[in-house]
């Protein structure tokens, strides 16, 4: 029996719930001579922004004991050469393509979801309202339940495609960032973003970051990341994509039990290029090992009592 990986987050159709995560993944290019894109379910291209950015200076990455840090500063060459050059190279894969947008104000993040509108080769937006490495806009969103309800508002009101709204986990109650998301018309949540880090060289006594913070990915926030898309799968009615140092298929499994439809891979990528296609390749054989015949059996179905 082959399992039937087939998945839906809101109005988005995938073959599988692999997905890669936003900034791990670049546009997918470099990727491409690894493996066929059309294996995944999914790819969530980098942060993009109205105008092109060059990102914060070095060292803008540091390895730690169990992930990584990184304060990339949305590095990306803008909107309109995203649209121009980017996304029609990448329609030659039998794959979804979510956009993931960062501005610095509300009305940047509206424009950009503007310009966007009238493409047809997108799956979805993904509003990043949790990005820590940039000094105006991404977090200060993010933390903010006001905030989040008049930029998603905005956002909805100049697009027809499905919006997934990425939640901070630099909060105290994800809960109530998520329920202004989905109150302002997100059709799905992404969940999590980073989690805001430091580490410090103790021969210089210097930061290692030039930007001081970054962003912890990986493993070490794997346990985090589980727990907040179980709470928000246990309370909205909305899917949710799961992310946050999934290394292997029985890390997205964990995910998809605690109530995630799809999940994305991130910091994985950077140590095998081929991780995503490997965590594809193994939970078709977990489902098949645990006689699952479609994945959408596991979705929340975790059993806590």
């Amino acid at each position: 029996m082959t399992p039937d990986l087939t998945t839906t987050v809101g109005k988005i159709q995938l073959k599988n719930p692999i997905l890669t995560a936003s900034g791990t993944f670049g546009y997918g290019e470099e990727y491409a001579e690894f493996y066929d894109l059309s294996a995944l379910g999914g790819i969530i291209l980098k942060g993009t922004t109205l105008e092109p950015r060059e990102g914060n200076p070095p060292t803008r990455i540091a390895e730690t004991p169990a992930g990584m840090l990184n304060a990339i500063g949305l590095q990306n060459p803008g909107i309109d050469a995203v649209i121009t050059d980017k996304l029609p190279s990448l329609s030659r894969f039998d794959t979804a393509v979510i956009v993931n947008i960062s501005g610095r104000t509300v009305d940047e993040y509206a424009e950009l979801a503007r310009r966007l509108d009238p493409v047809p080769s997108i799956a979805a937006i993904e509003v990043n309202i949790s990005c820590p490495n940039v000094q105006h806009g991404g977090m200060q969103f993010g933390v903010d339940p006001v905030l989040i309800r008049d930029l998603v508002q905005a956002v909805r009101g100049q697009t027809t495609h499905p919006l997934v709204v990425k939640l901070s986990p630099n909060v105290t109650d994800i809960l109530v960032m998520g329920e202004a998301a989905v109150e302002a018309g997100a059709d799905a949540l992404s969940a999590i973003n980073t989690l805001l880090g430091m580490a410090i060289d103790v021969e210089r006594r210097r930061p290692v970051l030039a930007n001081v913070t970054g962003g912890l990915s990986g493993p070490a926030i794997r346990p985090v990341a589980v727990r907040m898309v179980w709470q928000l799968a246990r309370e909205l009615d909305v899917p949710i994509i799961g992310s946050g140092g999934i290394m292997t298929a029985r890390d997205a499994v964990e995910f998809i039990l605690a109530g995630a439809s799809a999940v994305a891979v991130g910091t994985a990528n950077f140590v095998d290029p081929r991780a995503a296609l490997k965590v594809v390749h193994g939970l078709r054989d977990f489902c098949g090992t645990h006689g699952v015949s479609r994945i959408a059996e596991l979705v929340g179905a975790v059993q806590t009592g």
